[in-house]
């Protein structure tokens, strides 16, 4: 017998994580979706099939409306090629990619459209024009990314945040990458979310300094700076979503073993995470990315229908949740 089947067997009769039966958290997202207006929505360079497809399949979700900006007659030659009908939306001429996410950041701006969509263009591409001091979507908070995770192998909706946008947050910047995961929680039906400042360890260790920012926004939540969630850390990965992890190590607190949102040390962390949970744990993962002035809905080419049709359901729940509290 091999010296690791003993392992693989107490693996699989006592797992540290309970699993559901199946994905459970995705469709949950879109039947809510079902009775509230469709947002209007600027879909930037949809010139490749998964893009311009996912745009229309959002569409008759009921979950956007669409504006498809970009080279008119190559939009409208993809769609042709792809048996896919436009005819519905509108669509504005764009020649270069930068010109097309201007002109969506310009919509936004105006009140015209309520969302941004990636198309296939990259996202730095899309991100430059919004951000952009006096003509772009920026707000006082720090713009921040979240992918919203829906795996067999963990009961509860599961954020990873920020493994986008900001490469090495400093501490300031993370009390907006915690707030803005928060209020998302908030948006998707999690009153109260309990975060997961992850690290390597469970204690403060002055040579680690993701340890010691962990501390740091737990007790800047204490005092009120961070609202709306429950935080804990550092913690491991592992007491972060497994209780009997946490017991194992001898860990009481409100957020092992049931964390909501993890937040990361960086980009670098947070990127091999999700796309760890994504191949090697079959997770699905939707993206948005928050902070501006509205959602901003990234898919991907490797993205499933029901990703890309979760993208949008979280980018109209957290823009109907905003709206409404306004």
């Amino acid at each position: 017998m091999s010296d690791l089947a003993p392992l693989a067997e107490a693996v699989a009769v006592d797992p540290l994580v309970e699993h559901p039966a199946d994905y459970h958290v995705f469709h949950q997202f879109i039947e809510r979706c079902k009775s509230l207006p469709a947002i209007t929505t600027a879909v930037v360079w949809p010139l490749s099939g998964v893009a311009l497809k996912g745009a229309v399949e959002a569409a008759a979700a009921g979950l956007i409306q669409p504006t498809l900006i970009g080279p008119v007659e190559a939009i409208r030659a993809l769609a042709a090629k792809l048996g896919v009908d436009i005819s519905l939306y509108p669509v504005l001429d764009a020649e270069t990619e930068s010109q097309a996410a201007a002109a969506a950041v310009a919509m936004c701006r105006a009140g015209n459209a309520q969302a941004l969509m990636k198309g296939s263009l990259h996202t730095d591409e899309l991100l430059k024009p919004a951000m952009a001091r006096d003509t772009g979507l920026r707000t006082s908070r720090r713009v921040s990314h979240v992918f919203i995770m829906d795996t067999p192998a963990y009961a509860r909706t599961l954020l990873i945040t920020d493994a986008a946008i900001n490469i090495t947050p400093e501490l300031e910047d993370k009390v907006d990458i915690v707030q803005n995961a928060i209020d998302l929680a908030h948006a998707l039906g999690i009153p109260e979310p309990k975060v997961a400042l992850l690290s390597a360890v469970e204690t403060v260790n002055p040579k680690i300094a993701s340890t010691l920012d962990a501390a740091a926004l737990c007790k800047m939540a204490d005092r009120g700076q961070i609202t709306g969630g429950i935080l804990d850390g550092p913690l491991a990965f592992d007491t972060a979503v497994s209780q009997k992890a946490a017991s194992i190590k001898k860990l009481v607190s409100p957020v092992t073993g049931q964390a909501d949102i993890l937040v990361v040390p960086d980009l670098e962390s947070g990127n091999m995470l999700a796309k760890q949970l994504e191949y090697l744990g079959g997770a699905q993962l939707a993206g948005i990315v928050l902070g501006a002035r509205v959602p901003t809905i990234l898919t991907s080419r490797a993205d499933s229908a029901e990703t890309r049709l979760t993208s949008c359901a979280v980018a109209v729940l957290l823009h109907h949740a905003k709206h409404s509290a306004a």
